[in-house]
Parts: C-alpha cells; sequence; structure tokens
C-alpha cells in the first residue's frame, strides 16, 4: 500500500514511482536529469528552440476500480497537486466506464453543387483504410459514416477512426484528407477543408465517487452539492468550475506528454453542447452520501506523439494503456473538483485551497 504522506519527500516518491513502474530507481533518475528533454530533443520536438522550460513533475496516489495508482501531475499552479491528494483521500475509490474506446472523428466540409449526391459507404471506408495501413494491421481503422446538413450550401461528412492506443491525432488528419476528393466527388461538391475534431464525443470517460455522510459533515456536503447546483445555473460559475476539474486533468495530460490543448477545448466543447454552457461535474446527495460525477470527451495517446521523445513522459507510460491513463485524468480532476468546492464552502478558496500548498 502506497504511503500518500511520504509522496512529499522526493527521495520516497522516486522510490514509489520506481515501484509502481517496476524498474529501477536508477532508471528513474536518469529519465528525470535534465527534465527528461535534452536540447537536442527538444529541437525534434520543436522549431527555433533556445531552451527548455522546467514544470515540477508530481505523483499522487489514487484508488481507482478497485486498485491503487499513482498518478503524474505537471503543473505550475500551487495547491493543485495538494488538492488532488486531499481529494483522493476524501473521495476513497473512484470508478470509472470509457465509452467509445479509441474513437476519434475526421470532418469533411463540403460545400455542396446543386444536384448534390449520395455517399457510397463502403468505398470511403476502404479508402479510409488505405491510407493508414499500419493503424489497420494493429486493429484499428475506420468505422462509421454520418453526414449532416449544415446550411442549404454546406454539409459535414464524420468517419469514426480507432487509433488503437494513440491520441490519433496526425491519423485522423491522414484519414480525412485521403477521403476528402473522393467525398466531394460522390456529393458533387466542393471541399472546404478536412481535418480532425478535438470534440470527440464518441471517446468520452466517466468517472463517480460516493463520501459517506457523516452527520458532522452534513451541513458541508448539502453545501457543496448546493455550490454544485449553482453552476448548473450560472455559466460564470460553471466556466470557473469547469476550470477547477481541468488543473487535475491537463496536469495529468502534461505530464505524460499529450496534447492539453486539445484537452481543453474538447472539454469545454462538450460542457457547450447544449442550449447553454453547462458543467463537467455533477454534485448531489443520494441517501446517505454526496454523489459526484465528471464525464467529458478526453483523447490521451499511450504511444506516439510526445512520448516518443520526452524521456520522462516515455516512462511514466509504461504499462499504461490510452483507457487507463484517460480515467485517471478524469479521476484526478474530480479529486481537484472536490477539493476546491469543500473549500469554496467552508474557509474560501484563499484560505482553505491554497492553505493546501502551504502544507
Amino acid at each position: 500500500m502506497i504511503d500518500r504522506k511520504r509522496l512529499r519527500e522526493t527521495n520516497a516518491a522516486r522510490d514509489a514511482l520506481a515501484e509502481a513502474l517496476g524498474c529501477e530507481r536508477a532508471e528513474v533518475d536518469d529519465a528525470l536529469r535534465e527534465g527528461g528533454l535534452t536540447l537536442a530533443d527538444a529541437a525534434r520536438l520543436s522549431e527555433q528552440v533556445l531552451g527548455t522550460f522546467a514544470l515540477p513533475l508530481s505523483v499522487v496516489a489514487l484508488t481507482l476500480d478497485g486498485r491503487e495508482r499513482l498518478v503524474p501531475m505537471c503543473t505550475e499552479e500551487p495547491s493543485v497537486v495538494a488538492a488532488a491528494q486531499h481529494g483522493a483521500k476524501a473521495l476513497g475509490e473512484v470508478r470509472s466506464e470509457v465509452h467509445g474506446g479509441h474513437l476519434m472523428t475526421a470532418q469533411v466540409h463540403v460545400r455542396t453543387g446543386a444536384s448534390g449526391g449520395a455517399l457510397d459507404e463502403p468505398a470511403l471506408l476502404a479508402l479510409a483504410d488505405a491510407a493508414v495501413p499500419r493503424l489497420v494491421e494493429r486493429g484499428g481503422g475506420a468505422r462509421d459514416l454520418r453526414m449532416r446538413t449544415l446550411d442549404e450550401a454546406l454539409c459535414v461528412v464524420e468517419l469514426d477512426v480507432d487509433c488503437g492506443e494513440a491520441m490519433g491525432a496526425n491519423l485522423v488528419d491522414t484519414v480525412a484528407e485521403a477521403i476528402a476528393p473522393e467525398v466531394a466527388r460522390q456529393l458533387s461538391g466542393e471541399v472546404v477543408m478536412a481535418i480532425l475534431t478535438n470534440l470527440c464525443a464518441r471517446r468520452r470517460v466517466r468517472v463517480q465517487a460516493r463520501v459517506p455522510v457523516q452527520e458532522s459533515e452534513r451541513a458541508t456536503l448539502e453545501r457543496i452539492a448546493l455550490a454544485s447546483h449553482v453552476a448548473q445555473l450560472d455559466v460564470g460559475r460553471a466556466v470557473t468550475q469547469d476550470k477547477g476539474v481541468l488543473n487535475g486533468v491537463v496536469a495529468v495530460a502534461a505530464a505524460t506528454g499529450n496534447d492539453t490543448r486539445a484537452v481543453a477545448a474538447g472539454a469545454h466543447g462538450w460542457a457547450g453542447r447544449g442550449e447553454g454552457y453547462a458543467p463537467l461535474s455533477h454534485w448531489t446527495i443520494e441517501g446517505d452520501a454526496l454523489v459526484g460525477t465528471l464525464e467529458l470527451p478526453l483523447a490521451l495517446g499511450a504511444v506516439g506523439g510526445a512520448g516518443r521523445v520526452h524521456r520522462v513522459a516515455e516512462l511514466l507510460l509504461r504499462g499504461r494503456s490510452a483507457v487507463s491513463l484517460e480515467a485517471e485524468a478524469a479521476a484526478i480532476g474530480l479529486a481537484c473538483n472536490y477539493s476546491a468546492l469543500r473549500a469554496l464552502v467552508t474557509e474560501g478558496i484563499q484560505r482553505g485551497h491554497m492553505q493546501l500548498h502551504d502544507k
């Protein structure tokens, strides 16, 4: 069992990480040297590189789906890691469900001709698979196709792609560009653009936790539920609440070399999918428990991307699948959300939340 108090000590945290990964402590130390990224490797990741920019890397102990895990977080904001650890302890076991597996969606926007046309779905699926043969060999590839009319002159053809353990942006962009000319031909139209959407609505993760209501805590937990209800009614509060959720989710994405901007864009897109903007998380009193639920689209890769170059990301991704990483990130987001709401409805965010950082 992980000694959560000892995670505050750098050496103890490195020992715990090495044990969790099944590697020698020396390998952890070596990967963390230079922040895991040499100047030469940095030049492989970006343009006009003059150096590297370091941020704190931490781990949080979390019980998820019956198993204790060490989840990495990379963030510059004070109190976020402390809030995540405090929330993880309070939530106890978090349960997760992942919908859609590894699906990402390619979009081809078309200006349709006067006569329009019909889509030959089998031919387009075959064309998509031919563009990513290595992905197909690994069991991924094109799945479902659909078309939506945007206005009298524009439509969008969407193709779901199973990206396996990758986040999939480059794969899906390749597919979109491969099928675009044929889509336009079949619809007697003109391609406007072809690219993935970061609103990966068919690749979502849902986490839930139950906090038992003890009589001494009832008033506080009821106020957390009330604060959650406020976010349902006030978009200003909803955006700030979601920022607190993303404090945790994005920190896990950053630690593992994933695209933090795509994560945030998809989350806010999901929150705004209805008539207005709604919070990603919900807290309600159900019987003798405060129940917290968080659902958001989340595409994190366990292979590819920066993980091929960044030594820390490569190390932290060992033994993790894309699905497990997405569940861990969402669970950390829920834990951060709980801690922030608890601070807000008791001593206030500055005294309560920042006090976690002081500890």
